[in-house]
């Protein structure tokens, strides 16, 4: 039985509050725990986790109050030679349930021979989902590294697949990668309708989609920076400015500030790298009238092979906070994951260490309502750590 082991963080006061989070294991026994994704798996309305572990696509039931021990199913298994890396899971049937997707062959020094190089499959739900699930092999490019559904219409989705390399690739330099758009077919075994959603990008890592006024959007942060593109008429066309154009991106998100109306763009520079940035509305040089995200902001360079990140508003400020995550020890030799908070004119951000042991050696964050309390609580997986952890936010 996988220990549970909680204790108290408080850190210091902030606008008449403390930020106060309760760690719990969730699990001390994972082999890398490459990506996580949370969604409702078993239909019970509670938010579950699921996780790319190295050879194993796991989900952990939630059991409706903090503190009792989430209990660990294998939806899938060794699905290909290499190490699993992706997995994203929405409803997108509107049954109460995620649909789930994985990517898998894992092989970032392959850019040549797809065999070896990159997989994408989708699992097919059976009736028990504490059973195996149904693997469905789709068409994968090479290096496979991160996944999402988007919504692109009315019940209609897309999985969007962003390879780390283009085909043939060497130091960042070749052919574009081909960040790939696969739509559902009503029999998913039968073959997926796939579009191109970008193709002139070099080293890709992550992405983030939003739908905004109607129109759902992407970003995707790679060495040339962070390209937006749309999807327009049936689409995927880039869009608007660069932001951060030069500047290579890893991880990225989008946030909000001044009651959730004003965004934001953070991102872990370079790739894997030391930074924790902020790009915010500000006059453009070339073009002064106009405001895209031209004001960057540093918040850190603190970090270690930065590779989490999410934006939230944990603290209930009508801002958005940044929590970051990285794996390796820095400086001060500690890994963990920290929470930077805006001040009330927003140019200010604190920085509040959320976990500053050895504890979590941070590979991947995500933000959900776990316990439907009304405050949004973070989860993480550590690379070095092999472990699973909550931080309950007991605001």
């Amino acid at each position: 039985m996988r220990t549970l082991i909680t204790f108290l963080l408080l850190i210091g006061p902030l606008y008449a509050q403390t930020p106060n989070f309760k760690i719990q294991v969730v699990d001390n026994q994972i082999a890398i725990g490459y990506g996580l994704a949370v969604g409702d798996v078993d239909g019970d309305r509670k938010p579950d986790i699921l996780m790319a572990d190295q050879k194993e696509f796991v989900w952990y039931r939630n059991p409706g109050k903090a503190g009792d021990a989430w209990k660990r199913h294998v939806m899938a298994a060794n699905l290909t030679p290499q190490d699993n890396v992706c997995i994203a899971a929405r409803d997108i049937d509107g049954d109460g349930r995620v649909e789930v997707a994985v990517g898998a062959g894992w092989n970032p020094s392959e850019t040549n021979d797809t065999t070896k190089s990159g997989a994408v499959f989708y699992l097919i739900r059976p009736k028990d989902p504490t059973q195996t699930w149904e693997p469905v092999r789709l068409h994968h490019e090479i290096t496979t590294h991160r996944m999402r559904w988007a919504r692109v219409g009315n019940n209609q989705y897309q999985l969007i697949v962003v390879p780390l390399h283009g085909l043939g690739n060497k130091n960042g330099e070749g052919r574009g990668v081909r960040v790939l758009a696969y739509e559902p077919p009503k029999d998913v075994r039968k073959p997926w309708k796939r579009m191109m959603v970008d193709s002139a990008l070099h080293m890709t890592h992550n992405f983030e989609i939003w739908e905004d006024a109607g129109e759902t959007r992407m970003l995707i942060g790679s060495k040339e920076g962070g390209k937006q593109v749309a999807y327009r008429n049936g689409r995927w066309m880039p869009v608007d400015r660069w932001i951060g154009a030069g500047n290579g991106m890893g991880e990225v998100r989008r946030g909000f500030q001044g009651d959730r109306k004003v965004p934001f763009v953070a991102s872990v520079e370079p790739m894997h790298g030391n930074k924790l940035v902020v790009y915010k509305n500000g006059p453009i040089a070339d073009a002064p009238n106009q405001l895209m995200y031209g004001v960057q902001q540093t918040l850190t360079e603190q970090l270690s092979q930065g590779h989490a990140l999410v934006c939230a508003d944990f603290l209930k400020l009508g801002s958005d906070q940044v929590a970051v995550g990285w794996r390796n020890p820095n400086a001060d030799k500690k890994v963990g994951v920290r929470l930077f908070v805006p001040d009330n004119t927003l140019q200010t951000w604190k920085e509040y260490p959320l976990d500053d042991s050895v504890m979590m050696a941070c590979e991947d964050l995500q933000a959900a309502d776990l316990d439907n309390d009304g405050d949004l609580d973070l989860i993480a997986s550590g690379r070095a750590t092999l472990n699973v952890l909550i931080y309950w936010n007991q605001r």
